[in-house]
C-alpha cells in the first residue's frame, strides 16, 4: 500500500511538472517595447534582477524586486509590492529579467497566480541582457 501511494505521488508530481512545460507566456520584442516606452504607454515594469545588476542598469520607473531567480517563496514575496502596484494601475505588466528565461517565467506565473490578468502580462524577450538600446537604461 505504501509503495502504491509513493508511486502515485511521484506520478502526480511528474504531471504537475509536465503541465509547467506546456504553459504559454506572452513576450514583447525589444523594438515593440521601445515603442511602448517612447510613446509613454502606461505600464508597470517588474524588474527581478539581483541588486548589483539592477544598480548597473534598469529601466526608469521600474519596480526593483531583487527576486531573481524566483525559485523560493521568499523570492516570490519580494514581488508582492509589484503585484500591488500592478493591481492598482490596471495596466500592462512587463517582467524584466537578466535574460528573459526561467526567472521571468516564474515571475510571470506568480503574477498570474496573484490575479494579474494574463492578457496584461508580458516578458521582455531576451531580457535586459539583450536589450539593444543601452542608452535608455539608467543606473544608480
Amino acid at each position: 500500500m505504501k509503495k502504491r501511494i509513493a508511486v502515485l505521488v511521484v506520478l502526480v508530481i511528474g504531471l504537475l511538472n509536465m503541465a509547467a512545460l506546456f504553459e504559454t507566456f506572452n513576450y514583447v520584442k525589444a523594438e515593440d517595447f521601445k515603442q511602448w516606452l517612447d510613446s509613454g504607454k502606461a505600464m508597470v515594469l517588474v524588474d527581478i534582477q539581483v541588486k548589483d545588476e539592477f544598480s548597473l542598469h534598469h529601466f526608469k520607473d521600474s519596480i526593483e524586486t531583487n527576486a531573481f531567480p524566483v525559485e523560493t517563496e521568499e523570492q516570490q514575496r519580494m514581488i508582492d509590492p509589484a503585484v500591488a502596484a500592478a493591481k492598482k494601475a490596471g495596466t500592462d505588466v512587463v517582467v524584466i529579467c537578466p535574460r528573459g528565461g526561467g526567472g521571468a517565467k516564474r515571475c510571470y506565473s506568480y503574477l498570474k497566480a496573484q490575479g494579474i490578468p494574463e492578457e496584461k502580462l508580458f516578458i521582455l524577450e531576451g531580457g535586459i541582457g539583450k536589450w539593444p538600446h543601452k542608452e535608455m537604461l539608467v543606473s544608480r
